[in-house]
This record gives C-alpha cells, structure tokens and sequence, in this order.
C-alpha cells in the first residue's frame, strides 16, 4: 500500500518552522526564543502559535546572530540542512551584516574565548592569587 499523499501546507506555527528551517535544535528553545522577542514576523514580534505562510519575513535572533530571511517552502518535519536551506532565502543585507560581524570578531576576537574547558593547576592558583588581592 502506497503512502498517503499529504496536502501541501499553507500555513505552518512559527516555531515548528524555526526548528523544521534548522534555526533551533528543538522546538522549546524556538518557542523561548520567539516569547523573548527575539523573531519578528514581517516587522512586528510575534507568539509562539502564530502562523507563518510562504512569502513572510522573518528576522531572528539565534545566539549572537541576526539573520533576516524570505519564507520560500513549509515543511513539519525536520530534514536535513540542505533541505531545511530551501525552506528560505537570507536577504543580501542580511548576509553583509553577518559577515562583517564574522570579520569583526575575527580581528578583536572577544576576551577568553579561546579558553576551553576547566583551567590548569596554575591557571587555578593565579586565578585564587587574584581573587586574594582584591
């Protein structure tokens, strides 16, 4: 028996979009990051359950990165990244900004991010003489 055909979406809920499109890894954190008004739909922020149809722009905040998008496709699944990318298209002043940001960072790289993990037996007793001396 062959699969059921499913009827093309129209409308889909804005976080379920946001975690099909690859922004957020799970829909809680889609749906926390639109409650914080960190996603507008077409200018204006937007809840969890509003629907966002083929045509819409959204701007999101996801991290430290603006991204400012053209909804092309709806899909309620999540696919692979390559397929999730065809679900939208970055605008062009949206893609400079990134990529100057990059830049930036690139060149004034902020403090200690290039620390990883727990500090070393010395790191730790400079860190306490610090700590003392204040």
């Amino acid at each position: 028996m062959p699969p059921p055909i499913r009827a093309p979406l129209l409308a889909l809920r804005a976080d379920k979009w946001l975690w099909a499109a690859r922004f957020f890894k799970t829909r809680s954190l889609a749906a926390e990051a639109i409650r914080a008004g960190h996603v507008k739909l077409n200018g204006n922020a937007i809840k969890v359950a509003r629907e966002v149809r083929a045509g819409n722009q959204l701007e999101i905040m996801a991290g430290d990165v603006w991204w400012t998008v053209d909804v092309l496709g709806l899909n309620d699944q999540r696919r692979p990244a390559s397929e999730a990318q065809q679900l939208y298209e970055e605008t062009s002043e949206s893609r400079t900004r990134r990529e100057a940001r990059k830049d930036a960072s690139r060149l004034a790289p902020v403090p200690g991010s290039d620390l990883r993990g727990r500090p070393t037996k010395k790191a730790r007793r400079q860190i306490h003489r610090f700590n003392e001396g204040h």
